[in-house]
């Protein structure tokens, strides 16, 4: 076996918050167009009118997907979206107490823990629990006055989906906010937005659309909330205008970054954004429209739950999530991170196990996170499937 299997040369079943989905080449040819190669922050601004527009329509694309009135012009990733919902609920809130749900991914709550070593936040987390149900009602449990926010992932890191309007409903009866953190955007073509369930922020990863795999990076973090909280809001702002010549223009609206005049006082030091990963991301979302990205949706949602039933077949294999959109988690008869490894010899990329993902609990070290994507066929779910059987023999 080579040291490296690309996901285009084998079955392949890997998710976690990086998707494998297919990206029409259309995107990179428009991508490539000198106007937009070179995008980056526009220190004069008014002159940059493609860059400007190219983030107006993003935001606009992004505010309508994760449900919320306004959207920034991206962040780094998901992960640092992540974080900087968590210190912007500590400044609209003037608390410092976030509670992180057991099924955010473990890889933001290590993000978010090594940046509140540095700002005073108290982070309360979490590990999941291999049921069916997430943590929704303890999460409840535990908001008190010196909550800022709750963060919860939608889907869940094991798949699930949660109904987050009574989270919602509990955190303004506390005046905490509601944090929603999307890794896979494509799911928002089959299921309600968080903004329209009550989240006050909804940060996401973008990757899902328009952006490859990449060995990781560079990926590309959506931004959105309240308009009442956007002075509070992280990065910057493109916004519609009229020039005086009465024609259609763009400008930087709101820009609170610390490489503008806020400086010390800037509500994040990100420096940049990832705006030719916002355009390809844009550019993808623009040929799928509305009808393109729910079908999209159901192709995905389709192929999981047929390759879920047909996994469940396997000896030994039992099917913890019974809800999900592309992603779901099996419970295996045995440790699932060396079943992992020895399917890998075989050239199948079977999932990510949570002993991996949580090492040392013991409680999760069986489980084994699918992910199913429109690029995925029958015959490598029935690989999958038969390769399985045969190393849990």
């Amino acid at each position: 076996m080579p040291a490296n299997l690309s996901a285009g040369s084998a079955p392949f079943f890997l998710g976690c918050g990086a998707y494998k989905h297919h990206v029409p080449a259309s995107v990179d040819h428009i991508i490539q167009r000198g106007e937009f190669l070179t995008a980056y922050t526009p220190y004069q601004p008014e002159i940059a009118q493609g860059t400007l527009q190219v983030m107006f329509e993003f935001q606009t694309q992004v505010a309508r997907l994760l449900g919320t009135d306004v959207a920034n012009a991206s962040m780094y990733d998901g992960s640092t979206a992540c974080w900087e919902a968590i210190g912007m609920a500590r400044r609209i809130t003037k608390r410092a107490k976030a509670i992180l749900s057991g099924g955010l991914h473990p890889h933001y709550v290590s993000v978010a823990n090594t940046m509140a070593k540095y700002t005073g936040d108290t982070l309360v987390t979490a590990v999941p629990e291999l049921t069916a149900e997430p943590d929704t009602a303890k999460l409840i449990d535990l908001i008190n006055d010196d909550t800022s926010c709750v963060v919860v992932q939608y889907p869940d890191i094991l798949g699930r989906i949660a109904d987050l309007s009574e989270l919602a409903a509990a955190c303004q009866a506390k005046k905490a906010l509601l944090v929603a953190v999307v890794t896979e955007p494509v799911a928002l073509g089959a299921i309600k937005s968080p903004g329209e369930m009550g989240a006050d922020i909804v940060v996401g990863e973008g990757q899902s659309i328009g952006v490859g795999l990449q060995f990781g990076g560079p990926y590309v973090g959506l931004f959105g909330c309240k308009e009442k909280y956007v002075r509070q809001m992280p990065g910057r702002l493109t916004g519609e205008t009229m020039d005086a010549e009465g024609k259609r223009g763009f400008v930087l609206t709101l820009s609170t970054r610390e490489q503008h005049i806020r400086r010390e006082k800037a509500t994040s030091n990100i420096c940049t954004s990832s705006v030719l990963c916002a355009l390809a991301w844009s550019v993808h979302m623009t040929l799928l429209g509305e009808k393109g990205l729910r079908q999209l949706a159901a192709l995905n949602h389709a192929g999981a739950s047929a390759a879920a039933d047909r996994l469940a077949q396997v000896p030994g294999v039992e099917l913890v999530t019974p809800t999900f959109f592309n992603e779901f988690t099996l419970k295996l008869p045995k440790e699932a991170r060396p079943v992992v490894r020895e399917l890998a010899d075989k050239g199948i990329l079977a999932g990510v196990s949570l002993g991996r993902l949580y090492p040392g609990e013991g409680a999760l070290e069986n489980g084994l996170v699918v992910a199913v994507t429109e690029t995925t066929t029958a015959e490598d779910v029935e690989t999958l499937a038969a390769a399985l059987q045969e190393v849990l023999a």
